[in-house]
This record gives structure tokens, C-alpha cells and sequence, in this order.
């Protein structure tokens, strides 16, 4: 410790410049096994240049999303589960850019910490390189922000910053959406990085051992039901888009599947979701049980076991379930849209995500 007549290091107010040049040459592989083509530089300059003609584009347009994981990482510093929340923060961002029709091509994390525990913040950096890998882009940059005082012991946040690529018309905008379209609806791996403030709170209200098996899936325990990172939908959607199949595609985060359908809806339609069509996960039972929720809160609160929704013509629905089935999706038709106003419903039948009555949610944009 510096006295008032001794010279003061960086290190004295509690940043390691030492740690931090130590994590960027422990990341540089991971970031180097996300290589893909147009993505050119290494780690350690002032920015990372991606070329979009290498990268096959002719006349692209540039998309842009940038997310982080919210109160799940709670979950992860508590219980020291770091290995893969970097998939939620890379999954949140390209996912956003998928149902805008665009390729994610590059990749930038923000990750900040009052003091830098390297092995923790590797194991971030990992999943963040695999969510890269999931999706097709590059992790081609990021910073590491020390900042004492700031943030509780163990504790840190992330953001995620991405963008991808679409060719010039081909851009899905939701405007070919239409009365008569199909959705379908793709299945999620858990609650993916929406709803843990809810989820944290029932956990401390009703006393859950997070640590021990759950009642719902007696072979895992609850944090890694809790924990499941967000499914990546990239792969799977991006050659219907290129083949014109897609009408429109809605990323369902928070607001659930009532809010999220309408962003993709132009005036006059209006998508009518039926609960009964798809059986509700065990866990989404759970947290719907332990805290008494009502289905329609559910519908706006939770993904309720659907990740992603896709409009689509009805006469090439079976041929686009069967395309998705085998890039290994679980494919459920949810509903329709139809003539109205824009916005969404949710309805299901008693007995239906625990209803003792018929029910419906409604949601005009």
C-alpha cells in the first residue's frame, strides 16, 4: 500500500494491468477459432476490420443489434455457472439480426468487473466464442473493463454488440405478413435471458434449493434447468430466408409471444395464437405453478416453450416444418394471422397452461 510521500501505481487503486494483458492472450485463440471469411484482424489493435465482399455480399445492407443477458447472470455468479452465458449474450443479438433476414458476421463483447478474475472471465469469453461458433460470425474484438468500486465483490456485466448482412431486397421487414399466413413456431431450451427478475424473486420467496434436483426432471438439478443458455436459431433460418420462404419472424424475448408477434405485423393483421396447440414445458409449469401466475400473464412474460415464430404461406407450411426438422428444430404450428387489427391474442381452452377457465390475452400494437 502507497503512502501519501510514495509513488502510486495503477495497481494500488485495484486495476491489473498485468491481468488484463494476460486475458487478452488467454482469449486471442478462442477469438481465432471464430474465424470466418472477411473477418481479417486479430486481437490487440484499437478495432477489428470485417470485409462483407469477402464475405460473399454484393450490395449488402449493414443490421446492427446489441443486447446483454440481464439477471441471469445473477444466476451464473451465484452459482458459479460462467461457462456459458456468453451463448445468451451472442444468442440475444443474433437472433434479433436473423428475423431482420441479415447473417451475422462479427461480433463485440463488453465485459465490465470491479476486479478481474481471469479465470472467471475466460469461461465467459469461452461461451461467448462458442454462442460465435452456434452462429456463424467472428468475434473480432471487445473490452475488458476493470473498475473498483463499482460492482460488488465476484460480480460483473456483459453486452453484446453484433452485426450482420442482408443483400439489398432481401430484407425481411414483416410487410409480406398477411391474413392467412401460418405461424409456426419454433421450441425453446428453457427460458432463455428473459424473465429471471421474476424467476429470482420466486426462487427467494418460496426458498428453492437451486442446487439439488428439480421436481420437474429428477436427473438435473434446478440451476441447470435455470441456466440452459438461449437456443441459437441462426443456422436452421438462414437458407429459407435466402430461398424467399419466410414472411416474417419474430424473436420471442421480453413481452413474450404477446408483444413480440406485432412487431412484425403490418396494419390489418393480427396474429391469433392457440395455447392448446403445443404442450407447455415442465419447467414453464413450474415457475407458472410456484408463483401462481395467470396464462396471460405467462404470454407476456415467458417464451412458454417458443423461442422463435415464423409466418409463413400456408401451402408451403409441411414443406418448411420438414426443412426445419432436419436442421433439428422442434417445429409446432402456433396459430394464425388473420384480418384485424394489429396486434396479437393468445387464447387457450380450460385446463390449458392451468386455466380453470377458457382464457385470452390480447395485445394491440
Amino acid at each position: 500500500m502507497s503512502g501519501k510521500n510514495s509513488p502510486y501505481t495503477y495497481a494500488d487503486a485495484g486495476v491489473s494491468i498485468d491481468a488484463g494483458n494476460a486475458l487478452v492472450k488467454a482469449i486471442a485463440p478462442l477469438a481465432k477459432s471464430t474465424a470466418r471469411p472477411g473477418a481479417t484482424s486479430d486481437l490487440g489493435g484499437f478495432g477489428g476490420f470485417f470485409d462483407p465482399k469477402a464475405a460473399g455480399y454484393s450490395d449488402p445492407l449493414l443490421v446492427a443489434a446489441n443486447d446483454g443477458v440481464g439477471t441471469k447472470l445473477k444466476l451464473a455468479i451465484d452459482f458459479d455457472k460462467h461457462d456459458t452465458v456468453g451463448i445468451d449474450l451472442v444468442a440475444m443479438c443474433v437472433n434479433d439480426l436473423i428475423v431482420q433476414g441479415a447473417e451475422p458476421l462479427f461480433f463485440l463483447d463488453y465485459f465490465a468487473t470491479g476486479h478481474l478474475e481471469n479465470g472467471v472471465a475466460e469461461r465467459v469469453v469461452a461461451g461467448i466464442a462458442e454462442g460465435c461458433k452456434q452462429a456463424g460470425c467472428a468475434l473480432i474484438g471487445g473490452e475488458t473493463a476493470e473498475m473498483p468500486g463499482m460492482y460488488a465483490d465476484g460480480d460483473y456485466d456483459l453486452a453484446g454488440f453484433c452485426v450482420g448482412a442482408v443483400e439489398r431486397g432481401e430484407q425481411l421487414t414483416g410487410e409480406k405478413v398477411a391474413p392467412g399466413n401460418v405461424l409456426l413456431g419454433l421450441a425453446s431450451s428453457g427460458v432463455h435471458s428473459n424473465g429471471y427478475s421474476l424467476v429470482r424473486r420466486l426462487a427467494a420467496d418460496f426458498g428453492w434449493k437451486l442446487d439439488r434436483p428439480s421436481i420437474f426432471d429428477q436427473d438435473r438439478l434446478l440451476i441447470d434447468a435455470l441456466i440452459e443458455p438461449t437456443r441459437i436459431y441462426v443456422k436452421s433460418l438462414l437458407p429459407l430466408i435466402r430461398g424467399g420462404l419466410v414472411n416474417g419472424l419474430a424473436h420471442i424475448t421480453g413481452g413474450g409471444l404477446l408483444e413480440n408477434i406485432p412487431r412484425i405485423l403490418p396494419d390489418g393483421a393480427h396474429a391469433v395464437v392457440d395455447a392448446d396447440s403445443w404442450e407447455q414445458p415442465c419447467l414453464m409449469a413450474f415457475l407458472q405453478a410456484q408463483g401462481a401466475i395467470e396464462p396471460a400473464e405467462m404470454a407476456r412474460t415467458f417464451n412458454c416453450g417458443v423461442g422463435m415464430v415464423l409466418a409463413v404461406e400456408s401451402g408451403e407450411a409441411d414443406k418448411i416444418v420438414s426443412r426445419l426438422e432436419e436442421a433439428g428444430e422442434t417445429v409446432m404450428r402456433v396459430g394464425m394471422i388473420e384480418a384485424g387489427e394489429k396486434g396479437c391474442t393468445v387464447r387457450g381452452s380450460q385446463g390449458s397452461w392451468s386455466a380453470k377457465d377458457a382464457w385470452e390475452a390480447v395485445h394491440l400494437a
